[in-house]
């Protein structure tokens, strides 16, 4: 590691540099808009990543992996004269300001709010705050904003909430526990009649609805479903670790040895 202490304006010369079109680098002169946003989903990933796995000494790293997109984009549209870093903190500073009257009195950085407010207060003046700026946008539905691009599962909880908002929603869990079993049931249907597009149909149905419970649950889809995929992961290693101790290979086992590795695999994990 370097004994320079490096600063943000370091960072964003650095960025320039990369990007100087006769002595910068060719890979970070190619890219665009649109040829970065993989990397930037990478990196909030690799981020989330060590976050769950409590790798805090990474954690700092994959923060400035993350940051070093925002800049990137930054520059791309200073070079545009669209926008600059300066524009990105000046627009965060004030929709920050302006999302939190329960803290900053007077939406001044100082200003100090006398009266504390809990949790349930400030996420439903949150979304007032939210709801008024969509509407400043000139949009016509609920739904206008929610991005298309979002991973399926994020993207059908807030179409769900945003829903749930203008009053199309359940009251509580058991009747999305319902839903599930008539979805489930549906799937079979279309199983036993051997429609493709029924089955995908179907399908997505039931998985829908999941997210759906996962949100009358107060907990998030894309989580629970990362917990349980490190989870099975965990498991079949300890098989794949099981199997080779005994001199075989799963692929070599029957459905039967499999099981019995897998309720072992269990048992220890």
């Amino acid at each position: 590691m370097s004994d320079t202490n490096y600063t943000l304006v370091d960072l964003l010369r650095i960025m320039e540099r990369l990007r100087d079109p006769e002595h910068g680098c060719p890979w970070d002169l190619a890219q665009d808009f649109q040829s970065i946003v993989p990397s930037t989903l990478e990196e909030c990933y690799e981020l989330a990543a060590a976050i769950e796995a409590g790798d805090y000494e990474h954690v700092a790293d994959e923060l400035g992996d993350v940051l070093f997109q925002v800049v990137f984009y930054a520059q791309l549209g200073r070079e545009q004269g669209r926008f600059d870093f300066s524009s990105v903190v000046q627009s965060l500073c004030a929709k920050l300001l302006r999302r939190h009257p329960h803290v900053f009195a007077d939406g001044a950085i100082e200003g100090i709010v006398e009266r504390r407010t809990d949790t349930g207060e400030v996420k439903e003046r949150w979304e007032a705050i939210k709801a008024s700026e969509r509407a400043g946008r000139a949009q016509h539905g609920a739904l206008d904003d929610v991005p298309v691009s979002l991973p399926a599962l994020p993207r059908a909880q807030k179409l769900q909430k945003r829903a749930a908002r203008v009053g199309f929603d359940w009251p509580e869990a058991s009747p999305v526990l319902a839903k599930l079993d008539e979805e489930v049931r549906e799937l079979r249907e279309a199983l036993e009649i051997a429609d493709p597009g029924a089955v995908e149909e179907e399908l997505g149905d039931v998985l829908f609805t999941l997210v759906n419970l996962a949100r009358h649950l107060k907990l998030d889809a894309e989580s629970a479903l990362r917990r349980s995929s490190s989870k099975f992961e965990t498991r079949f290693r300890t098989m794949e670790q099981l199997a080779r101790s005994s001199g075989a290979a799963l692929e070599e086992l029957d459905e039967q040895a499999l099981d019995a590795l897998w309720e072992r695999a269990k048992a220890e994990r």
